[in-house]
């Protein structure tokens, strides 16, 4: 059963969500909240296992209460339900330990798998808008929320290792990069293990941001196949 906390200012967006997750059988809905405060007094009770958190809400964002929530809780996941005007709010929500990126108006499905995934251990962005998130990550390498790896950590990364930094900063999920570089999906969540073992990262968000600022994202795959 996945523990879920909905986070949102909009009364009816919290109930009519609440309503459609509580009826998934795996799920369970544990809270309705308002805003951030209500977010932090809620994880305390509750322990939820996915948090669907607004960006925009009163008293604290939906930034704040992530960067909150994953220092104080860094196993509960967060799905971030955004607007496409959210840019500025973008940024910090990924780099603060996001694992889902998501419109609102996605399909009940499409939320209910993602849940599942991120649930699961796998970084969630609605496909609609993965191109716009690159984007960001390469604005964000220009800006002061850089992703910084100690030179001496990368020099130990293998070429197989390189490819996968690769892709992942190109926006690539698992399967893709599975399917481009002919490996398993075991193999490639593996070798995600061991980068981010490797480079003191804490998600496959941090290793794209990284991958795009220092332009590892351009190098061309040791495989020759790029």
């Amino acid at each position: 059963m996945i523990k879920i906390l909905i986070a949102d200012d909009q009364e009816l967006i919290r109930q009519s969500l609440m309503i459609i997750l509580d009826n998934v059988e795996d799920f369970q809905v544990t809270d309705c909240v308002a805003d951030g405060i209500e977010v932090m007094a809620s994880v305390k009770k509750d322990k939820p296992d996915v948090i669907l958190m607004d960006i925009r809400m009163p008293k604290m964002d939906g930034v704040v209460c992530t960067q909150r929530i994953k220092e104080l809780y860094p196993d509960i996941k967060i799905i971030i339900l955004t607007t496409f005007d959210d840019d500025e709010y973008v940024f910090n929500a990924l780099k603060f330990g996001a694992s889902g990126y998501l419109l609102k108006g996605i399909s009940m499905k499409e939320l209910s798998d993602a849940i599942r995934k991120v649930y699961n251990g796998t970084a969630m962005i609605n496909e609609d808008i993965a191109s716009k998130v690159v984007r960001l990550f390469s604005r964000m390498a220009q800006s002061n929320l850089a992703i910084l790896v100690d030179s001496s950590l990368a020099e130990s990364l293998k070429p197989h290792e390189w490819d996968v930094i690769v892709l992942v900063g190109r926006g690539l999920s698992n399967k893709e990069i599975s399917a481009r570089l002919n490996l398993s999906e075991g193999t490639i969540r593996n070798t995600l293990s061991s980068i981010l073992s490797k480079l003191q990262l804490r998600d496959r968000t941090q290793v794209a941001i990284w991958a795009v600022q220092t332009g590892a994202a351009n190098r061309p795959l040791s495989r020759g196949i790029d």
